[in-house]
């Protein structure tokens, strides 16, 4: 963290400065605070900052004459960033004079001071990288620059004689993801892992390049020597370095490994081509070592699972039967695998299925709430990061989901595939559709035409139009109710309609029907 001072003689300016951002974010940490010129000059002797926010005009001693007194007498030579309600040029051209980093007008915009903030951070950490010694080297400096753009050539010339290794050697970026089912952090694996790679590199008294990152990540770089050995035998040397560190640490893990470059200058791109193997995360046959050479040329996949999937999962959720759910499950995540899901597409299938479930139950007049499992299934990518993680969190919510639903709609005693089949005898002859008899019966309109159709082997649509044709030929054969009065009592809106449909099923005209019944007798 590189230290902050910040003067001004006003005390709501200073603390509207400490709270208006996340200054750790961005690798600073604010170490004091000053009214006045000359309680600045005190704090910068005793706390030594590495950067100074000062108001242009204060009592005592201006800012400007603070900078220049610190430019000309002092011993610790901090950047400065001038802030000042007036927007004079002579200020600024007085300020940029003393080498100020930046001159920002008041109020303080919020975007302004982070774009310059993060423009000191990587002037301050390529002035570490230079002062660095030989018995100290700031080796979490060292490769978050390097990560993060090539560095220029003086400080590649320092960090290389500090670190006593080769310019030009192959060099890999590895991302070492801990898959221990927790949160990020909540345990801390920086040392006894950089001490588990230092022994397996035997790098025993040598510095290892390594950082921590987000979402229970670290990355390191892997050391020439170590490479030049394995010749052939890359993949293999990885996956004994992965067992080893697994045994260890005693939790899974995975290796997402970058492609090798010829130039420790070159150590961002193997980065990034690291960081695009995090996408292949949920690709079949991989167990935890995913390389760039093998995986960055398939393509992979963004959309969502087949809809026929998630209608045999919510299906056999409505029916509640393990077997079948399950085995819906284990359908989607071998889709996972075998056609490389990007994890935003794993995650909006995940949320398509929770949502359509939640949808179920709050239609039964139930409340998710009371599901476990709900709040592990809806952090799931906080936690879990691996297809396994992700199936044993998955199943558990959907087999107490469907439990709970089956449980609602017992209650609600309305589910019986039979009482449906009663209410569409009675009510054929008015303007029924399946979506307003599930809402009836509280339940989900594609569970219930499935159920209907498996129970009596037709569609719902279809046994409604056989009712319909019956009670019209009933009608045809016993009144002389002309045609659209037929079809409107058998539920018809329109007299064609229902004379088409009438010739579909019985191969002749609803005239031709009654000429023959008339013939006959």
């Amino acid at each position: 963290m590189h230290k902050v001072l910040i003067v001004d003689d006003e005390i709501f300016v200073r603390k509207g400065l400490i709270n208006l951002i996340d200054w750790s974010s961005l690798q600073f940490d604010i170490c004091g605070e000053a009214e006045n010129g000359v309680q600045a000059l005190n704090l910068i002797k005793q706390l030594t900052p590495d950067l100074v926010i000062v108001d242009i005009r204060m009592p005592v001693l201006d800012g400007l004459e603070l900078i220049r007194q610190v430019n000309v007498e002092g011993e610790h030579q901090p950047l400065f960033i001038i802030l000042s309600g007036y927007p004079d040029f002579s200020y600024a051209q007085q300020a940029f004079r003393y080498n100020v980093s930046d001159y920002i007008l008041k109020p303080v915009d919020e975007q302004e001071l982070i774009a310059t903030l993060k423009r000191i951070a990587i002037t301050l950490n390529q002035k570490q990288l230079l002062s660095m010694t030989r018995e100290k080297p700031l080796v979490e400096i060292i490769i978050e620059s390097l990560v993060q753009a090539e560095p220029d050539d003086q400080v590649m010339t320092q960090i290389a004689y500090t670190l006593d290794i080769p310019l030009f050697s192959s060099y890999t970026y590895v991302i070492v993801e801990m898959q221990d089912g927790l949160p990020n952090r909540e345990i801390e694996y920086m040392l006894p892992l950089q001490t588990l790679l230092q022994r397996y590199f035997h790098l025993e008294g040598q510095p290892l390049l390594i950082h921590a990152r987000a979402y229970n990540q670290y990355g390191f770089i892997v050391p020439p020597l170590w490479q030049d050995e394995q010749i052939d035998a890359e993949r293999m040397g990885y996956n004994k370095l992965l067992h080893s560190l697994e045994k260890n640490l005693s939790t899974k893990i995975a290796l997402f490994i970058g492609h090798k470059v010829d130039h420790l200058k070159q150590i961002v791109h193997s980065r990034t081509s690291a960081d695009e193997c995090l996408n292949y995360r949920f690709a079949a046959s991989y167990n935890g070592l995913f390389m760039a050479t093998e995986l960055l040329e398939l393509p992979l996949y963004y959309f969502d699972v087949d809809e026929e999937l998630h209608r045999k999962l919510m299906y056999e959720v409505e029916a509640n039967r393990n077997d079948g759910y399950i085995n819906a499950i284990d359908a989607i995540f071998i889709a996972f695998q075998e056609r490389y899901f990007a994890p935003g597409a794993v995650a909006n299938t995940v949320r398509r299925s929770m949502i359509a479930t939640i949808n179920i139950i709050r239609q039964l007049e139930g409340n998710e709430k009371n599901l476990a499992w709900l709040e592990e299934l809806l952090n799931w990518q906080t936690k879990y990061r691996n297809l396994n993680q992700l199936r044993h969190v998955f199943i558990n919510f959907i087999e107490e989901a469907a439990e709970y639903i089956a449980e609602k709609r017992g209650e609600k005693g309305e589910g019986n595939i039979e009482k449906v089949k009663k209410y569409i005898d009675g009510h054929f002859r008015e303007n029924i559709y399946l979506k307003g008899i599930a809402a009836e019966f509280h339940m989900n309109p594609i569970y219930l035409g499935q159920l209907f159709r498996k129970n009596y082997g037709v569609y719902f649509n279809e046994y409604v139009l056989s009712l319909r044709i019956e009670e019209a030929k009933r009608l045809l054969r016993q009144t002389k109710k002309r045609m659209y009065e037929i079809a409107e009592q058998v539920g018809f809106q329109n007299a064609d309609y229902f004379a088409t449909q009438f010739e579909k099923l019985e191969k002749m005209t609803p005239t031709d029907y009654r000429n023959k019944m008339f013939d006959q007798k």
